[in-house]
Formats: C-alpha cells, structure tokens, sequence
C-alpha cells in the first residue's frame, strides 16, 4: 500500500500547477483547464486521505469518494457554462484573452 504522504504530494503538485496556469495565462480556456486540474488535485486528496482511513461508521471510508462525486459534477457544470460563456465573448468580440476583455465598458 502507496503511503498518504505521496498522495498528498501528487495532489500539492498538480494544485500548484493549475493555480500557476490561473493566474499566468491569458487564455480564458487555459484558466478554465487549469481551474480542473485543481479540482481534480483536491479529488486525489479526497479519495486517498478516505482510502486511508480505519473507518468507526458505515460509510466513513466512503465520505471521500462522496465528496469527490459532488466536486466532479459542478466541475462538469462549471465546465459547460464557462464554455458557454466564453463562446459568446468570443462571437462578440472576436478574442478570448481575458485582458482584452472589459464587458463593463461600452
């Protein structure tokens, strides 16, 4: 059995490479990319820490992989209406770079 501590580490690495695309990309898809793959970090987190639980109960060791459920199901929702969104920016203004976009001007 794989120790917690290397879970943890794989789930810190992949966080603090999707915060770094967040804020270095200009790209509206890229953030959105990178935005994922922290939420997918903190479901490897979730899924290895329950793994690693001895549970007292009937579904503690189920709690993490409930959890990580309901993350990737408004990640998918997420996921679908920031496309949305930025499908229409881009019909409208031609770009997807989030510095040429200032929707609170006219």
């Amino acid at each position: 059995m794989v120790p917690l501590v290397y879970f943890q580490l794989l789930s810190a690495a992949l966080f603090v490479i999707g915060l770094y695309g967040v804020l270095a990309r200009r790209s509206a898809v890229l953030i959105i990319m990178s935005i994922e793959l922290m939420l997918n970090a903190v479901n490897i987190n979730l899924i290895a820490t329950a793994s690693h639980l001895e549970g007292i109960g009937n579904f503690v060791q189920f709690d993490g992989q409930i959890i990580a459920i309901f993350v990737i199901t408004v990640a998918a929702a997420e996921v679908g209406l920031a496309m949305a969104i930025i499908l229409r920016m881009y019909r409208n203004r031609a770009t997807v770079n989030v510095d040429e976009i200032n929707i609170m001007k006219w």
